[in-house]
């Protein structure tokens, strides 16, 4: 076992010369936080039949492939290279093992045809106690089902980004933001207004857990722990929040590389 008061630099030093095993698993240690972290973050999205084991298993592979290919030679920090490598790894694994089953996907898209039936009727957006009652569903299922919808057409959306990379070797590929089309230009301003007005119609804890999950990137826990309230509690409000802005979530929306 290596010695307590090595220090962090001292590792990377044997690890990268020697590939000492030592090293690596205090590293590994070092760094496994950061695996759950992505595994929480991810999780959120996922049904319940989709084990953590498995999920936090492919994010601990993208930990050892981070470990395995990390050059420090490209000025870039390890936390931020390893988070790249857990998260595709996670996506990527999902992927694969198709984690929501042909006839979930058909549940999704039937309850998205039959909400809009149902906004047509009603000449307004309708609230999910009103989806359950017209559907016959539990109004915590409708939930569950929007949800697992957005999270599937997330999925679909790294998987299209992958097929369109090419194999050079490299850890990764940032998409270069600046290629926007007129088109898209406009109708992400539009998006973006429509989007900032419908957050303002949240409540002040569905804005406020948004705001920490999204922009302060903390996880379902954390944030149970700042407004003392119970994990799942908080995954409740994030649901919500997400129902209700599931129209500029939209996967036709997303399809056309505005978000």
């Amino acid at each position: 076992m290596p010695k307590k008061d090595i220090s962090e630099d001292t590792y990377w030093d044997l690890w990268l010369s020697k590939r000492d095993p030592d090293a690596g698993d205090a590293l590994v240690r070092k760094y496994m936080p950061l695996v759950n972290y992505h595994v929480q973050r991810i999780g959120s999205g996922l049904p319940r039949n989709v084990s953590r084991d498995d999920v936090k298993s492919l994010g601990y592979q993208g930990l050892f492939d981070a470990l395995t290919k990390f050059d420090p030679s490209r000025d870039l920090k390890f936390d931020t290279y390893a988070s790249f490598r857990i998260r595709g790894s996670i996506l990527d694994g999902l992927r694969k093992e198709d984690w929501l089953p042909r006839s979930s996907r058909e549940k999704s898209k039937k309850l998205e045809e039959k909400i809009s039936k149902l906004e047509q009727k009603l000449m307004r957006t309708a609230t999910p106690e009103e989806i359950a009652r017209d559907t016959g569903m539990d109004v915590a299922d409708v939930y569950q089902t929007v949800r697992e919808h957005y999270f599937s057409s997330v999925l679909s959306i790294d998987e299209r980004m992958n097929d369109d990379k090419e194999d050079t070797g490299k850890s990764f590929v940032l998409k270069d933001e600046k290629m926007v089309t007129p088109e898209q230009h406009t109708v992400k301003t539009e998006l973006l207004s429509e989007m900032i007005q419908k957050i303002k119609d949240l409540n002040n804890n569905e804005q406020l857990v948004l705001s920490l999950f999204y922009t302060d990137e903390m996880t379902l826990t954390e944030i149970g722990e700042i407004l003392n309230l119970s994990t799942s509690r908080i995954s409740q409000i994030h649901s919500k929040a997400l129902f209700k802005l599931r129209k500029v979530l939209l996967p036709e929306v997303q399809d056309r590389g505005i978000l």
